[in-house]
Protein backbone atom coordinates (compact mmCIF):
# COMPACT_ATOMS: atom_id res chain seq x y z
CA UNK A 1 0.00 0.00 0.00
CA UNK A 2 1.55 3.35 -1.26
CA UNK A 3 2.07 5.94 1.60
CA UNK A 4 0.78 9.40 1.70
CA UNK A 5 3.58 12.30 2.24
CA UNK A 6 3.05 12.79 5.93
CA UNK A 7 3.42 8.80 6.47
CA UNK A 8 6.51 8.84 4.59
CA UNK A 9 7.81 12.05 6.34
CA UNK A 10 6.43 10.73 9.65
CA UNK A 11 8.64 7.75 9.15
CA UNK A 12 11.89 9.63 7.81
CA UNK A 13 11.58 11.52 11.08
CA UNK A 14 11.67 8.52 13.24
CA UNK A 15 14.80 7.29 11.37
CA UNK A 16 16.45 10.30 11.59
CA UNK A 17 15.67 10.60 15.64
CA UNK A 18 16.64 7.19 16.30
CA UNK A 19 20.05 8.01 14.21
CA UNK A 20 20.97 11.01 16.36
CA UNK A 21 20.43 13.85 14.18
CA UNK A 22 19.52 17.02 16.15
CA UNK A 23 16.24 18.11 14.59
CA UNK A 24 14.73 15.27 12.77
CA UNK A 25 11.38 16.60 11.95
CA UNK A 26 13.03 19.86 10.45
CA UNK A 27 15.09 17.86 8.39
CA UNK A 28 12.71 15.32 7.26
CA UNK A 29 10.46 18.41 6.62
CA UNK A 30 12.92 19.88 4.48
CA UNK A 31 14.18 16.75 2.62
CA UNK A 32 10.50 15.96 1.61
CA UNK A 33 9.72 19.32 0.20
CA UNK A 34 13.01 19.43 -1.91
CA UNK A 35 11.92 15.93 -2.93
CA UNK A 36 8.54 17.27 -4.10
CA UNK A 37 10.46 20.73 -5.65
CA UNK A 38 8.49 22.76 -3.41
CA UNK A 39 9.01 24.90 -0.50
CA UNK A 40 8.73 23.73 2.37
CA UNK A 41 5.38 26.17 4.22
CA UNK A 42 3.66 24.54 1.00
CA UNK A 43 4.14 21.08 2.38
CA UNK A 44 0.99 21.20 4.17
CA UNK A 45 -0.81 21.22 1.14
CA UNK A 46 0.50 18.07 -0.09
CA UNK A 47 0.33 15.65 3.03
CA UNK A 48 -2.27 13.37 2.11
CA UNK A 49 -0.45 13.21 -1.61
CA UNK A 50 0.02 9.68 -2.08
CA UNK A 51 4.42 8.38 -3.05
CA UNK A 52 4.43 5.36 -5.58
CA UNK A 53 6.44 3.01 -4.47
CA UNK A 54 9.69 4.14 -6.65
CA UNK A 55 9.14 7.90 -5.48
CA UNK A 56 8.80 6.23 -1.45
CA UNK A 57 12.24 4.21 -2.07
CA UNK A 58 13.90 7.52 -3.69
CA UNK A 59 12.76 9.62 -0.50
CA UNK A 60 14.05 7.35 1.89
CA UNK A 61 17.31 6.69 0.14
CA UNK A 62 17.98 10.55 0.76
CA UNK A 63 17.13 10.03 4.42
CA UNK A 64 19.85 7.48 5.11
CA UNK A 65 22.13 9.88 3.46
CA UNK A 66 21.03 12.57 6.28
CA UNK A 67 21.39 9.45 8.90
CA UNK A 68 24.93 9.02 7.42
CA UNK A 69 25.14 13.07 8.71
CA UNK A 70 25.21 14.07 4.84
CA UNK A 71 24.51 17.98 5.40
CA UNK A 72 20.65 18.77 4.52
CA UNK A 73 22.51 21.95 2.64
CA UNK A 74 24.22 19.47 0.42
CA UNK A 75 21.33 17.33 -0.38
CA UNK A 76 18.55 20.05 -1.00
CA UNK A 77 21.02 22.00 -3.10
CA UNK A 78 20.68 25.20 -1.47
CA UNK A 79 21.71 27.14 2.68
CA UNK A 80 20.13 30.56 2.81
CA UNK A 81 22.40 33.41 4.77
CA UNK A 82 21.69 36.88 5.31
CA UNK A 83 18.72 37.56 2.98
CA UNK A 84 19.47 35.31 0.13
CA UNK A 85 19.70 31.58 -1.04
CA UNK A 86 22.55 30.16 -2.14
CA UNK A 87 23.62 27.22 -3.74
CA UNK A 88 25.79 24.98 -2.08
CA UNK A 89 27.70 21.32 -2.76
CA UNK A 90 30.59 19.90 -1.42
CA UNK A 91 33.46 21.75 -2.51
CA UNK A 92 32.60 24.64 -0.59
CA UNK A 93 31.99 25.97 2.77
CA UNK A 94 28.06 25.46 3.81
CA UNK A 95 27.11 29.39 5.01
CA UNK A 96 26.57 29.49 8.12
CA UNK A 97 24.44 31.91 10.66
CA UNK A 98 27.32 32.88 12.86
CA UNK A 99 29.14 34.88 9.40
CA UNK A 100 25.68 36.89 9.43
CA UNK A 101 27.52 39.15 12.27
CA UNK A 102 30.69 39.90 9.39
CA UNK A 103 27.98 41.15 7.19
CA UNK A 104 25.93 43.38 9.90
CA UNK A 105 28.81 44.50 11.24
CA UNK A 106 30.15 46.08 7.55
CA UNK A 107 26.93 47.25 6.88
CA UNK A 108 27.10 49.77 9.55
CA UNK A 109 29.29 51.68 7.11
CA UNK A 110 29.48 53.12 3.80
CA UNK A 111 32.10 51.31 1.31
CA UNK A 112 31.81 51.40 -2.41
CA UNK A 113 34.50 48.15 -3.66
CA UNK A 114 34.68 45.41 -1.30
CA UNK A 115 38.02 42.58 -1.37
CA UNK A 116 36.43 39.18 -0.12
CA UNK A 117 39.17 36.87 0.33
CA UNK A 118 38.58 32.72 0.51
CA UNK A 119 34.81 33.47 -0.97
CA UNK A 120 33.55 30.15 -0.91
CA UNK A 121 30.18 30.25 -2.21
CA UNK A 122 30.19 34.58 -2.14
CA UNK A 123 27.39 34.64 0.57
CA UNK A 124 29.75 37.75 2.19
CA UNK A 125 30.46 39.35 -0.85
CA UNK A 126 27.29 38.98 -3.09
CA UNK A 127 25.06 39.62 0.52
CA UNK A 128 26.86 43.46 0.64
CA UNK A 129 26.42 43.78 -3.06
CA UNK A 130 23.11 42.72 -2.64
CA UNK A 131 22.27 45.72 -0.23
CA UNK A 132 24.56 48.51 -1.24
CA UNK A 133 23.22 48.99 -5.29
CA UNK A 134 26.40 50.96 -6.11
CA UNK A 135 29.28 48.68 -4.77
CA UNK A 136 31.35 46.57 -6.48
CA UNK A 137 33.27 43.71 -5.55
CA UNK A 138 36.27 41.18 -5.78
CA UNK A 139 36.18 37.47 -4.40
CA UNK A 140 39.00 35.57 -4.43
CA UNK A 141 39.41 31.90 -3.75
CA UNK A 142 42.08 29.15 -4.40
CA UNK A 143 39.60 26.56 -5.59
CA UNK A 144 38.15 27.06 -9.23
CA UNK A 145 34.52 24.68 -8.17
CA UNK A 146 34.27 27.12 -5.37
CA UNK A 147 34.67 30.08 -8.01
CA UNK A 148 31.88 28.96 -10.06
CA UNK A 149 29.48 28.15 -7.49
CA UNK A 150 29.74 31.79 -6.40
CA UNK A 151 29.56 32.78 -10.18
CA UNK A 152 26.58 30.98 -10.41
CA UNK A 153 25.35 32.51 -6.82
CA UNK A 154 26.12 36.26 -8.30
CA UNK A 155 23.80 35.59 -11.28
CA UNK A 156 20.71 34.28 -8.94
CA UNK A 157 21.14 37.72 -6.81
CA UNK A 158 21.14 39.80 -9.60
CA UNK A 159 24.34 40.94 -8.95
CA UNK A 160 26.89 39.42 -11.52
CA UNK A 161 27.59 42.71 -13.31
CA UNK A 162 29.34 44.50 -9.93
CA UNK A 163 31.61 41.92 -9.17
CA UNK A 164 34.62 39.76 -10.41
CA UNK A 165 35.96 36.18 -9.47
CA UNK A 166 40.14 35.86 -8.97
CA UNK A 167 41.60 32.55 -8.50
CA UNK A 168 44.36 33.52 -6.42
CA UNK A 169 46.14 32.21 -2.80
CA UNK A 170 44.85 35.16 -0.89
CA UNK A 171 45.85 38.51 -2.40
CA UNK A 172 48.72 36.45 -4.62
CA UNK A 173 46.68 37.38 -7.71
CA UNK A 174 45.17 40.71 -6.40
CA UNK A 175 45.33 44.36 -7.49
CA UNK A 176 44.30 47.62 -6.42
CA UNK A 177 42.74 49.28 -3.24
CA UNK A 178 39.89 48.60 -1.78
CA UNK A 179 37.23 50.50 1.04
CA UNK A 180 36.40 47.02 2.74
CA UNK A 181 38.65 43.62 2.97
CA UNK A 182 36.24 40.91 4.34
CA UNK A 183 37.27 36.99 4.71
CA UNK A 184 36.01 34.27 7.09
CA UNK A 185 39.24 32.11 6.30
CA UNK A 186 40.11 28.68 8.10
CA UNK A 187 40.36 28.99 11.73
CA UNK A 188 39.94 25.72 13.38
CA UNK A 189 42.99 24.57 14.71
CA UNK A 190 44.49 20.95 13.29
CA UNK A 191 44.00 19.38 16.93
CA UNK A 192 40.00 20.73 17.48
CA UNK A 193 39.14 18.73 13.80
CA UNK A 194 38.51 15.50 15.40
CA UNK A 195 36.03 16.72 17.84
CA UNK A 196 33.82 18.20 15.46
CA UNK A 197 30.64 17.12 13.92
CA UNK A 198 30.36 14.53 11.40
CA UNK A 199 28.73 16.73 8.91
CA UNK A 200 32.00 18.65 8.71
CA UNK A 201 34.05 15.85 7.12
CA UNK A 202 31.58 16.63 4.09
CA UNK A 203 32.89 19.66 3.27
CA UNK A 204 35.76 20.75 1.99
CA UNK A 205 39.29 20.59 4.34
CA UNK A 206 41.07 23.56 3.60
CA UNK A 207 38.28 25.48 4.32
CA UNK A 208 38.14 24.73 7.99
CA UNK A 209 41.84 24.12 9.12
CA UNK A 210 44.84 25.50 8.03
CA UNK A 211 46.46 22.16 9.68
CA UNK A 212 48.40 24.42 12.04
CA UNK A 213 47.12 26.69 15.27
CA UNK A 214 44.34 28.36 12.74
CA UNK A 215 45.80 31.70 13.29
CA UNK A 216 47.80 31.23 9.73
CA UNK A 217 45.49 32.73 7.47
CA UNK A 218 45.26 35.66 9.54
CA UNK A 219 49.07 36.24 9.86
CA UNK A 220 48.43 36.48 5.67
CA UNK A 221 45.77 38.79 6.06
CA UNK A 222 46.39 41.19 8.20
CA UNK A 223 50.29 41.31 6.82
CA UNK A 224 49.22 42.58 3.27
CA UNK A 225 45.98 43.93 3.97
CA UNK A 226 47.82 47.58 4.06
CA UNK A 227 48.57 47.22 0.20
CA UNK A 228 45.11 46.60 -0.52
CA UNK A 229 43.50 49.22 1.49
CA UNK A 230 42.54 52.80 0.88
CA UNK A 231 43.34 55.40 3.55
CA UNK A 232 40.34 54.80 5.96
CA UNK A 233 39.44 51.26 4.73
CA UNK A 234 38.37 48.91 6.99
CA UNK A 235 39.73 44.95 7.66
CA UNK A 236 36.50 42.69 9.05
CA UNK A 237 37.52 39.16 9.45
CA UNK A 238 35.61 36.38 11.03
CA UNK A 239 37.41 35.04 14.11
CA UNK A 240 36.81 31.57 16.26
CA UNK A 241 35.37 32.00 19.82
CA UNK A 242 38.66 31.91 21.56
CA UNK A 243 40.17 34.24 19.14
CA UNK A 244 40.18 37.46 19.46
CA UNK A 245 42.78 38.24 21.67
CA UNK A 246 45.40 36.55 19.19
CA UNK A 247 43.68 38.69 15.70
CA UNK A 248 43.82 41.81 17.26
CA UNK A 249 47.20 41.70 18.38
CA UNK A 250 47.71 40.78 14.53
CA UNK A 251 45.92 43.77 13.69
CA UNK A 252 47.74 45.87 15.57
CA UNK A 253 51.21 44.69 14.67
CA UNK A 254 49.83 45.28 10.87
CA UNK A 255 49.31 49.15 11.82
CA UNK A 256 46.22 49.24 12.25
CA UNK A 257 43.99 51.38 14.49
CA UNK A 258 40.06 51.32 15.76
CA UNK A 259 40.65 47.54 16.93
CA UNK A 260 37.63 46.18 17.70
CA UNK A 261 35.97 42.45 18.63
CA UNK A 262 32.50 42.60 17.70
CA UNK A 263 29.88 39.72 18.66
CA UNK A 264 27.19 37.31 17.09
CA UNK A 265 23.59 37.32 17.93
CA UNK A 266 24.59 34.82 20.90
CA UNK A 267 27.31 37.29 22.19
CA UNK A 268 30.06 35.05 21.57
CA UNK A 269 33.39 36.77 19.75
CA UNK A 270 32.78 36.37 16.34
CA UNK A 271 34.29 39.86 14.08
CA UNK A 272 37.68 41.93 14.46
CA UNK A 273 37.64 44.87 12.44
CA UNK A 274 39.79 47.31 12.41
CA UNK A 275 41.05 50.91 10.12
CA UNK A 276 43.55 51.67 8.00
CA UNK A 277 45.45 55.06 8.77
Amino acid sequence: MSLTVQQAMMNGTDWLKASGVEEPARDAKRLMAAFLKIEPDRLTLHLHDTLDDNDEVRFYDVILERMARKPLSHLVGYRDFYKSRFIVSAEVLDPRPDTEALVRAAMCEPFSDVLDLGTGTGCILLSLLAERNEATGIGTDISPTALEIAGLNAVALGVASRCDFLQSNWYEYVGGQFDLIVSNPPYIAADEMAGLAPELSYEPRIALTDEGDGLSAYRTITAGAGAHLKPGGRLMVEIGLTQGKAVSEMFKKAGFYGISVLPDLDGRDRVVSGRWP
